[in-house]
């Protein structure tokens, strides 16, 4: 007889394992086939995309939270956010008590932009949604939930609920 208490659940061995994490690179692929294609109109890239999403999300935002956010360099925000600047998709204001402090806000031509984005994206996720129904998609919740750091995951989930990013 087997031992239950030493035995590796089915979901929990390796070709299950392997499965899961090659449909999560499936899925970001087509996930984000639909904006890829969008921002290659204008020349943007991925990393435009994050920008305008969070920034989208949290009106007012400052870099450094905008950094927190996207745990990359300085350098690397400072190039796609000049960019996006200087093109008129984000506006950037100083703080009203700190003047160094550098605010962002989408312009109605950023709006527009990340509304595009949002939506095709949007499109898929519910469609996945609807298909899968609302248990599966708690469970899904969950098991995204857990791919995050535990240091972070509280914080992260905490600003989602609220409609903000962490």
């Amino acid at each position: 007889m087997a031992d239950l208490k030493t035995e590796t659940p089915p979901h929990l061995a390796e070709p299950s394992l392997r499965e899961g994490i090659e449909l999560l690179f499936y899925a970001y692929r087509y996930f984000t086939s639909d904006p890829d294609e969008i921002l290659a109109r204008y020349g943007f890239g991925r990393a435009h995309h994050r920008v305008l999403h969070f920034v989208g999300g949290n009106p007012d935002i400052t870099v450094a939270e905008l950094l927190v956010i996207l745990s990359i360099t300085k350098q690397s925000l400072a190039r796609v956010l000049g960019t996006l600047v200087r093109e008129k998709y984000i506006d950037q204001q100083p703080g009203a008590r700190d003047r160094r402090q550098r605010r962002l806000r989408l312009t109605e031509k950023g709006a527009a932009l990340e509304a595009e984005l949002s939506r095709v994206q949007q499109g898929r996720v519910a469609r996945a949604y609807r298909a899968a129904g609302p248990e599966a998609v708690a469970g899904c919740w969950d098991v995204l939930a857990g791919l995050i750091d535990p240091a972070d995951r509280e914080a992260i989930l905490r600003s989602i609920r609220q409609g903000k990013s962490a």
